[in-house]
């Protein structure tokens, strides 16, 4: 019997998936779910109170992603391992992750024992990566995007005009028009949301 427990957190917004994720792990002998929450705006209280090693998180939850999520709980327990388990195995998904500290990022349907592995090594320190998720990522390559068009979207996010955006970058509306119209044409986008969608997406924002 192992001498040492990893407690763990599981955020999820589908009770059946975070459910089905607590009694497979709770299965391992050396790991223990302390805690489950259906929002990403709970996580950090809960783990504040439940004092997980490795905290497990969907990317896309309600009241905060899992991303966002990651980042809050990185700076709040620093101590406290995140392993991002999702279902949308994106590339920009991965690079936004690790950005925000993530340890590792896994797909929903990674075997069990696999999970348990990767949970493992996360809390001794090590990254986790799905490895057709790290080649897609490498494959997927650099942004297509010049600075100012990414700085363009960027500021269409809240979805402001093209004179607030003109405003906020000191930009004429008619270079801004040009930014957005080459930035949908790059992302393949058919809308300005749709760019900024696919961009935030790719990890190119």
């Amino acid at each position: 019997m192992p001498s040492v427990t990893i407690r763990l957190l599981i955020a999820d917004d589908q009770a059946l998936v975070r459910g089905a994720l607590a009694a497979l792990l709770d299965l391992e002998a050396d790991l223990t779910v302390v805690a489950e929450v259906g929002r990403g705006d709970e996580v950090v209280a809960v783990a504040k109170e439940a004092r997980p090693d490795v905290a497990l998180l969907d990317v896309e939850m309600p009241g905060m992603d899992g991303i966002a999520a990651a980042a809050a709980l990185r700076k709040a327990m620093p101590g406290c391992k995140v392993l991002m388990v999702t279902t949308f195995g994106r590339p920009g998904y991965l690079r936004r992750a690790m950005a925000a500290g993530a340890s590792g990022f896994v797909v929903k349907d990674t075997p069990a024992r696999q999970l348990a592995d990767a949970v493992r090594r996360i809390a001794s320190g090590l990254r986790v990566v799905d490895p057709a998720l790290a080649a897609e990522t490498l494959a997927s390559g650099e942004s297509p995007l010049t600075p100012r068009e990414a700085d363009a979207l960027r500021a269409a996010r809240t979805g402001g005009t093209v004179a607030d955006i003109a405003g906020q970058l000191g930009l004429s509306e008619g270079t801004v028009r040009n930014h957005l119209s080459s930035a949908i044409g790059k992302t393949g986008a058919r809308t300005r949301a749709e760019a900024v969608r696919l961009a935030d997406e790719n990890g190119w924002l």
